[in-house]
């Protein structure tokens, strides 16, 4: 296993963290983690290097840190820094800090973590939190010696991850981070800004949960005719790795034969190995991804406002995504849990006030109905 400083501390950190968010389950219940598979997988991580495991207060239902904890009996606590997150969406109060973070020590049955961060943040919670001390309570912690270190996950855009990375001498920061999503929330220019001001970057979702395991034929054959031959895998996680500013990468892992291939791949990484001609290649594999879309929605934002509050481009961007990597479960979970009820297809009034002002001339109210049909289906979400 190989190492990389910690940002600004004297940290060593495994390049290769392991995720505890997707662990293999019992009869496909997300909160029925399988406890002897999951505790081996984590276990021969840390055997082989890994020395850092991720989790958080709502994975696997609630049950995550649990599992993470009993993982770590044996001597494994002392071998490995432990990572969890403050739910922020659940803080409503001051009192809210310690209560979750007492309840986390306890699940986890520690003492301390390692490196706590802020879950999710985005605009509106980080406001929050902001507003309710969540800094000075969290230095208050770290001389208490509960937390050891302060970072946050991110999710939201590029201007409000600059803004919070201004707000505090953070750690570490978690963003999302693979050869697709180079402009997408904090992107590539959030992951050089956080590097310039000496905060650890730990990039999560390197194959996009999974996503870019199976590309398309043209971009398989792409990867398949190079001299050095990788899995598309493989190409993906050294890519992330390549970045001089990546700290780490988090890996979700659910089998153990995932665990080996990662720390298999994790040996041959370095920064700056991928060549010109390698970096060119990942370039026209991203272009052929972003040429598959049933929509073809620029994301222009001409047909917005729409009077009924229909999100049109997010609306078509979900549906792009799910035929795009051909799977749909992220973009299903987004439509019907992420977005407000009156922003989704299915509130289309007909109108048809949008479509004099699509440049694309698309049949806005046809298209939103195709949508509705697909996100709003439990059989997209079965076919998962």
């Amino acid at each position: 296993m190989k190492y990389r400083k910690f940002g600004k501390t004297d940290v060593q950190v495994s390049i290769l963290g392991f995720g505890a968010m997707r662990l293999p389950t019992i009869g496909g219940d997300d909160s029925k983690i399988d406890e002897p598979k999951a505790i081996e997988m984590i276990r021969y991580a840390i055997d082989h290097g890994v020395n850092y495991v991720d989790t958080a207060y709502g994975y696997h239902g609630g049950k995550s840190e649990i599992l993470v904890g009993k993982a770590l009996k044996e001597g494994y606590r002392e071998k490995t820094y432990l990572a969890t997150k403050l739910p922020v969406w659940l803080v409503n109060s001051k009192d809210d800090f310690d209560r979750l973070l007492n309840e986390q020590l306890k699940k986890l049955d520690t003492d301390y973590i390692d490196f706590y961060l802020l879950h999710s943040l985005s605009k509106g919670t980080w406001q929050n939190v902001y507003n309710l001390g969540v800094l000075e309570w969290a230095e208050k912690k770290i001389k208490e010696g509960k937390i050891r270190y302060l970072g946050f996950s991110f999710h939201d855009d590029l201007e409000t991850f600059k803004k919070i990375v201004d707000a505090y001498n953070w750690t570490f920061c978690q963003v999302q981070y693979n050869y697709m999503d180079i402009n997408y929330q904090a992107g590539k220019e959030g992951l050089k800004y956080a590097g310039s001001k000496g905060i650890a970057v730990i990039v999560m979702e390197p194959l996009r949960g999974g996503r870019l395991v199976n590309p398309p034929e043209e971009a398989k054959k792409l990867f398949e005719n190079y001299k050095i031959k990788r899995s598309p895998v493989e190409w993906a996680l050294l890519w992330v790795w390549n970045h001089p500013e990546v700290s780490m990468l988090l890996s979700g892992m659910s089998t153990l034969e995932q665990v080996r291939e990662n720390i298999e791949i994790a040996d041959k990484a370095e920064i700056g190995l991928l060549t010109q001609e390698e970096l060119q290649i990942i370039e026209r594999v991203r272009d052929i991804y972003l040429g598959i879309k049933a929509i073809d929605c620029t994301q222009c934002q001409y047909c917005m406002p729409c009077p009924y509050g229909v999100n049109i481009p997010l609306n078509f961007h979900l549906y792009n995504e799910g035929v795009r990597y051909n799977s749909w479960g992220a973009p299903w979970w987004q439509y019907n849990y992420g977005m407000n009820p009156e922003e989704r297809a299915e509130n289309c009034q007909k109108c048809g006030e949008c479509e004099p002002k699509c440049p694309q001339n698309l049949p806005i109210r046809e298209l939103l109905e195709k949508v509705a049909d697909a996100l709003t289906s439990k059989k997209t979400l079965e076919e998962q």
